[in-house]
């Protein structure tokens, strides 16, 4: 039954994106909208093609995706380790819950100018950055999947003498596997936005910055074309990792 839906799904999916476009076209050509803001679909696909073959949008691309991938990984490993720390332990939850939630709230971009008075215009600070906004998603469902482990299978691992270590390991993390990868793919999102907007921020050589240059000088063709790679690499980091996931739990698959 699903081979059978999908390439009706897929179809319905590639149909929307030209429709979106054909509208997009169609708003320009009767000059509902300035070209100066909104420019037409063909002079955003050649000012992409020309970014990537003759200017710089090629190398600014790997430095975004570098940045989003660095603070990504550095949020994804500290969120799990102290996520499984904290939800394997009743005492700990209760002593940290009510500063988690404290401190989940405040917006990464809240939190930059704070970084940069510390630290400075640094890709160091851009990092960091990422990974503070990035790491609450991971630790949040990292916690909440290994609270809700079968209280019967902590009493196993008591049985068999497991230690903390192998416990979390061998029993917890396959228990709270969905949960996390649900955190990833979160943490993923919000790792691309923080990139952006601290290149923006703190005039760092990506996209964001080129993006934003782009916007001030009136250039909509690169402006849009900047966004367009964006969403492909927002589109491209989550079929990856949806790949990862189907991997990685299809025990549970019928």
């Amino acid at each position: 039954m699903n081979a059978r839906v999908r390439p009706v799904e897929a179809a319905g999916a590639v149909a929307v994106v030209i429709g979106f476009v054909i509208a997009w076209g169609l708003v320009v050509h009767l000059e509902w909208v300035s070209p100066v803001f909104l420019p037409t679909p063909r002079a955003t696909l050649q000012a992409l093609r020309e970014g990537l073959l003759q200017g710089e949008l090629a190398r600014l691309l790997v430095m975004t995706v570098e940045r989003m991938a660095y603070g990504w990984a550095l949020a994804s490993l500290g969120g799990i380790l102290i996520g499984a720390l904290i939800g394997t332990s009743p005492l700990l939850r209760s002593w940290l819950q009510p500063t988690l939630e404290f401190i989940r709230p405040l917006p990464a971009s809240a939190v930059m100018p704070l970084a940069i008075a510390f630290m400075g215009l640094s890709p160091a600070m851009v990092l960091l950055v990422i990974a503070f906004g990035a790491v609450w998603p991971v630790l949040l469902a990292t916690v909440h999947g290994f609270a809700s482990i079968e209280p019967r299978l902590i009493e196993v691992g008591k049985v068999l003498r497991m230690s903390r270590v192998t416990f979390i390991w061998k029993v917890g993390l396959p228990n709270a596997l969905p949960d996390v990868i649900g955190g990833l793919r979160l943490s993923l999102t919000v790792s691309l936005i923080l990139a952006i907007v601290g290149e923006m921020l703190a005039s760092q050589d990506g996209l964001g910055t080129a993006v934003m240059q782009a916007a001030r000088s009136f250039r909509s063709a690169e402006l849009f074309a900047g966004v367009v790679l964006l969403a492909f690499v927002g589109l491209v980091s989550n079929a990856l990792l949806s790949l990862a996931e189907r991997h990685l739990l299809r025990w549970q698959q019928p």
